[in-house]
């Protein structure tokens, strides 16, 4: 059965009881029936369902589609009006068609303001592609309810869809796969058609938005001719669709909304729609801002952040525009991370009251992966929203770059559909479309709780920024554009035409926002104080020249935890290896000793969550742990339910939140960046899979957590562990690239260091959650050292009057017989000690703490040293990786202050390298233990 007649004939006669048992096996298990009649069945399911009972709730065939085979079926079908071949043929192909429009009918919707992106009319949109002739329009045909219609002629069906599905405006939705979601939009969209969506008082509103949105443009390009706004024109009508958005959220009870995007129209935003005084943003451009001194670089206008709250109708709601980089969708999983953590501190578990907004440009949006990224953990545990609204400002262009040269689909929003997100296109120049759009958007969202997309296709009316010249390769279409109206043009038109509007009404709401602009520039002229450009959360915050607080805790307390964290709950089937390590922290407990890495970090979580500190903990494989050491959650091996034994401590504790995050880096650390920057009554911790492996997500390390303190004031605390570590894995499982993040300390801005015991690891942790400044902790983590019989500490080590140590003293040592010194940081600290502790010349001295550099402490540790003694850095990275560079001159400088006879510091280590580490087990033994005795040599 392959033609559309063949199907057609299927419907009626004989064939109908047969074709519906067919499909009911077809239900069940799909391979059960012949491949010919599956085929049929998985090109046009949506219309079999109405012959077939599809529907979950098995409603009847619709009245009058009975035939000759179902006429006889029962007494209640030989009730109902047969109907003749002919009519069932005709009603079954307009339902087809239907169908078709509903998939296809974006494809040939009239999206392009400009009238130059148009795609080929796909044939099933045709009528003779299902059969009917000229002579069949004015035909009554059966819908059955389809298009809210019992029946209706074929014309008036092609007209309701191409209106409804061809016209200013499209909806991608047939790949949902819940069905409650389709008919929910079919039901919503067309019915759209016949439906008046504003009101008179509304549409005066949305003009002023529009007038709002244009003159401000215009104003700022008037006065500063030629100068960087990345300004919204010819996407005008994105203002009015998020004052829709926002209002329609509030009254679904939504009272906080984060937002993310880039620098396009970003301005407008802030002005226009968060209020942001008109005074503060011309004073950026006149250069008449007066700063507090708080931000020490700063950022570009219209890159930075605000938030504060506004009224809508009679609602207050709380909207925050988080500052971004240039670094295109960077922002979208930092902005999540907030949302999330906005959510976790208002207890919002339904995402009822903090949603996120994400708006994005077309080309970004189909070309960053990070997009993808987001999507992916949208509905993932420990990392949903309860749905974002995704708004795309579709200009058609990306800089200078066609759309056929950035993407290889049709529209660019595919991505969206990888977790079936409907999405919504509209042409930007239908304001009232598009209004109605952003109000089915944020009405999907509330409803079932996922992503959306809207999808504003416009222009942009001038280059990529106001200064470029776009006629250099996009000649057409400017010369399009220099002669294309603005949408605030065709709107006063349209309302002027329904007499929703006078020309003296226009030009009162011209003139007086003319006179507020002027206004406010005149102000800006003569200075304007800005005191901060994104509000501090975190009170006053500081990192002090030693971080020296002590935040130590009784061992009694500490045993307390760690007898709470061996208790198996009654009939929990515990695995047989997990029941040891058990056992051995029972042993721990018992004797005080032994404390090993992973046990120091439970105690350090169990202390925090004792004291109200919520802690989270994500990343690749993290529960368990890569290296199996962590086992956060044990899985029962009969129900595999999950116990999380940091959770059941007492009943007044924090949350523990261990998580599995997906396979990202890029999206998952900014989301934990984010989730940390908004909520600073957390300790959050992200744990790479391997150290190397962060570079998956440079960009946030680069613009975010480096740098966004001294660019937007915005602070985080984030804990970033990196396994780290030659053992001989090769280059992919050896570096966390220590030399980079080193690179980019400066300024007080972040922490890092590399500890070599269970004991300041413990310290650390505690330090970052309890201390008074809240900086980012850059930690790199054991592997070997998780199990090294030396690597353990006890729990006086850990008691009240222990703190972190940034420079960890050599053991025992004779300082008057010592004539080498050995600074080292991390494991190889372990490789130095098997072969220099039977020399009693040489010290072997670690710093744990690498930025802030610890000098002071250094100088304590070094200064009882005889001044001729020879200091070398061992490390295990390439000379030009690790901390060599950067330790270099700063320990100089510490020797040339205690006096050393000879301040430069010798390098004992790998050659310099392209590749971090070996692949071959032996070269790497060998180089291992080449640099060990370099290192000793006497």
């Amino acid at each position: 059965m392959t033609s559309k007649s063949e199907l057609f004939e299927a419907m009626i006669g004989a064939n109908a009881a047969y074709a519906q048992s067919l499909y009911k096996h077809y239900q069940k298990d799909p391979s059960s029936v012949p491949s010919d009649w599956r085929r049929m069945f998985e090109q046009a399911s949506e219309d079999w369902a109405l012959f077939f009972q599809e529907k979950t709730n098995q409603q009847p065939l619709p009245r009058g589609l009975t035939g000759r085979g179902l006429s006889s079926a029962s007494n209640e079908n030989s009730a109902r009006v047969c109907m003749q071949p002919k009519d069932v043929r005709q009603s079954v192909a307009a339902l087809m068609m239907v169908r078709a429009y509903r998939s296809r009918g974006h494809l040939s919707a009239k999206l392009d303001p400009l009238g130059l992106n148009t795609h080929p009319r796909p044939p099933e949109l045709q009528p003779d592609f299902f059969g009917f002739t000229d002579s069949d329009m004015d035909t009554e045909i059966y819908l059955g309810g389809s298009l809210g219609l019992e029946s209706a002629p074929l014309r008036k069906i092609i007209k309701i869809l191409e209106q409804t599905y061809c016209g200013t405006h499209a909806v991608e939705f047939v790949h949902l796969m819940d069905p409650e979601e389709k008919l929910w939009i079919q039901q919503k969209i067309e019915g759209y058609v016949a439906a008046k969506v504003l009101t008179n008082q509304e549409r005066l509103t949305v003009l002023q938005h529009l007038i709002e949105a244009e003159s401000l443009e215009k104003f700022i390009n008037t006065k500063h001719v030629g100068a960087k706004r990345f300004g919204i024109d010819g996407l005008e009508a994105f203002i009015p669709a998020l004052h829709e958005i926002l209002r329609v959220s509030s009254r679904h009870g939504v009272e906080e909304v984060i937002m993310g995007m880039a620098h396009r129209g970003r301005l407008n935003v802030l002005c226009n729609v968060m209020q942001k005084p008109l005074e503060s943003v011309f004073a950026e451009f006149l250069g008449t801002v007066q700063r507090d001194g708080s931000m020490d670089s700063g950022d570009v206008k219209y890159h930075l952040g605000f938030e504060t709250d506004i009224k809508i109708e009679d609602r207050q709601m709380h909207v925050c525009l988080s500052s971004n980089p240039s670094h295109l969708e960077s922002i979208d999983p930092v902005v999540l991370g907030e949302t999330r953590a906005k959510q976790d501190l208002k207890n919002d578990m339904d995402h009822d009251h903090v949603m996120a907004i994400l708006v994005h440009g077309d080309a970004a949006f189909i070309g960053q992966g990070v997009v993808a990224e987001c999507f992916g953990f949208s509905k993932v545990r420990g990392y949903g929203t309860g749905g974002t609204v995704h708004v795309v400002l579709n200009n058609q262009i990306g800089f200078t770059t066609n759309p056929a040269d950035s993407r290889s689909s049709p529209h660019c929003t595919e991505i969206a559909k990888t977790v079936q997100a409907p999405i919504f296109h509209v042409n930007g120049d239908d304001i009232d479309a598009v209004v109605f759009m952003a109000r089915l958007s944020a009405d999907f969202r509330r409803t079932f709780k996922k992503d959306v997309v809207l999808d504003i296709v416009g222009y942009r009316r001038f280059g990529h920024n106001e200064g470029d010249d776009p006629t250099f390769t996009q000649p057409k279409m400017y010369k399009v554009i220099k002669n294309h109206k603005s949408v605030r043009d065709y709107y006063e038109q349209t309302l002027l035409k329904a007499d929703v509007v006078s020309v003296q009404d226009i030009e009162t709401i011209s003139e007086q926002r003319a006179g507020r602009l002027q206004t406010a520039y005149d102000q800006a002229m003569q200075g304007y104080r800005i005191e901060e450009m994104h509000s501090r959360q975190w009170g006053e915050v500081y990192l002090q020249e030693k971080t020296n607080q002590v935040f130590g805790i009784a061992a009694s307390t500490l045993k307390a935890y760690l007898k709470k964290l061996v208790e198996v709950p009654e009939g929990f089937s515990i695995h047989s290896r997990l029941e040891r390590l058990l056992k051995a922290r029972a042993a721990m407990q018992e004797s005080g000793k032994g404390i090993d890495w992973s046990t120091a970090e439970a105690l350090a979580i169990a202390s925090l969550v004792s004291e109200g500190v919520p802690v989270r903990l994500s990343g690749q494989d993290s529960v368990r742990g890569t290296f199996s050491q962590r086992h956060a959650a044990w899985i029962d091996q009969e129900n595999e339910e999950a116990y999380i034994p940091l959770n059941h401590l007492s009943k007044d504790q924090a949350m523990f939140e261990p998580l599995n995050s997906p396979l990202s880096e890029f999206a998952i650390v900014g989301f934990d960046y984010g989730y940390s920057s908004a909520n600073p009554k957390a300790l959050v911790m992200w744990e790479a899979q391997f150290g190397d492996f962060a570079n998956g997500a440079q960009v946030i390390f680069d613009q975010y957590i480096s740098a966004a303190e001294v660019k937007w004031q915005r602070l985080s605390s984030l804990v970033v562990l990196l396994p780290h570590g030659y053992e001989g894995q090769g280059p992919e499982h050896s570096s966390a690239r220590l030399e980079r993040f080193l690179t980019a300390c400066a300024e007080n801005n972040m922490i890092v260091a590399n500890c070599t015991t269970p004991a300041n690891y413990f310290h650390i942790l505690r330090r970052q959650a309890l201390a008074e400044f809240q900086k980012p902790l850059i930690l790199l983590t054991p592997k070997s050292l998780l199990r090294h019989a030396d690597a353990v500490s006890s729990l006086a080590d850990m008691g009240p009057k222990q703190q972190f140590q940034p420079v960890l003293e050599a053991i025992n040592k004779d300082t008057k017989k010592v004539k080498r010194i050995v600074l080292c940081s991390g494991k190889v600290y372990y490789d130095l000690m098997e072969k220099a502790v039977e020399r009693s010349d040489v010290a072997v001295i670690r710093v744990e703490q690498l930025y802030p550099f610890p000098a002071e402490e250094l100088a304590e540790t070094l200064e009882i040293y005889d001044s001729g003694s020879e200091v070398v850095w061992c490390q295990e990275e390439p000379e030009n990786m690790g901390a060599w560079h950067y330790m270099d001159r700063r320990l100089e400088g510490v020797l040339g202050s205690l006096k050393f006879k000879n301040t430069r510091v010798s390098y004992a280590g790998r050659a310099a390298a392209a590749a971090t580490a070996s692949g071959y087990p032996a070269v790497h033994t060998h180089k291992q233990q080449k640099l060990i005795e370099q290192a000793l040599k006497r």
